[in-house]
């Protein structure tokens, strides 16, 4: 093994918890560690709580674990409460700002806080999981407002990232993922319309979005990438 750290952000939900179950089988890392909300967790992340961030960072630091991976696999797209807006008509002000803590502003923070743990002088990858709902040139059926501008500002977000960490590293790659539908209870209340073969479950999701990661090179880095490997358009 080459002694490399894995970190995954949201590994009790289905792509995240699948995506650290595929790390720990490869031979790349050595180490894989998960953070979530849940209680096996080394810290407590909670993307709402930028303190819970900036403590599982220092976490790290403490291990002197220098990750060459970080994967953010979090998402909102619904509660119990609340769906995705069919209309204007259902805006709610309280709503879209759940969804842009959560989907823009907690990845922000993640790489605020683990970004500079990372080495300078190596190959590092950070990902965090967006949507193609999330590209305004895409976009042809309107709706969805929250998640769909969240997400827009999650790929700005990485652009950002991406500009500025190249000054530190230019051997870094930073990207946003859109895994396609997976079977989970994010996706689980629209999965009736997805076409056969479309849906897919969070293991083999995690393998086809570590094989876009293995593909890129830090000329990709900025940019948004379907489970395909097809680039997506902002």
């Amino acid at each position: 093994m080459s002694g490399k750290t894995a970190v995954i952000v949201g590994a009790s939900g289905g792509i995240g918890r699948a995506m650290a179950d595929v790390l720990e089988q490869e031979d790349e890392f050595a180490q894989v560690v998960r953070f979530s909300r849940e209680a096996d967790s080394p810290i407590a992340v909670d993307l709402t709580s930028e303190p819970s961030i900036q403590s599982a960072a220092h976490w790290l630091k403490d291990a002197n674990i220098k990750p060459h991976m970080i994967f953010v696999a979090t998402g909102l797209l619904h509660n119990e409460q609340n769906g995705p807006e069919k209309s204007m008509r259902e805006l709610s002000p309280q709503w879209m700002l759940e969804n842009y803590q959560i989907n823009a502003v907690g990845p922000a923070l993640i790489a605020k806080h683990f970004l500079p743990l990372m080495p300078n002088d190596q190959i590092t990858k950070f990902a965090a999981i967006s949507a193609r709902v999330g590209s305004i040139s895409d976009n042809r059926l309107g709706g969805w407002y929250g998640y769909r501008a969240a997400k827009a500002a999650l790929n700005m977000i990485i652009r950002n990232l991406s500009i500025e960490w190249a000054r530190k590293n230019n051997r870094s790659i930073i990207v946003a993922l859109h895994p396609g539908t997976v079977d989970t209870g994010l996706s689980k209340p629209f999965q009736s319309n997805v076409l056969p073969g479309k849906l897919f479950d969070p293991e083999r999701a995690a393998l086809q979005l570590l094989d876009v990661l293995d593909g890129l090179k830090p000329v990709d880095s900025g940019k948004i990438f379907a489970w395909d490997g097809e680039e997506i358009k902002p």
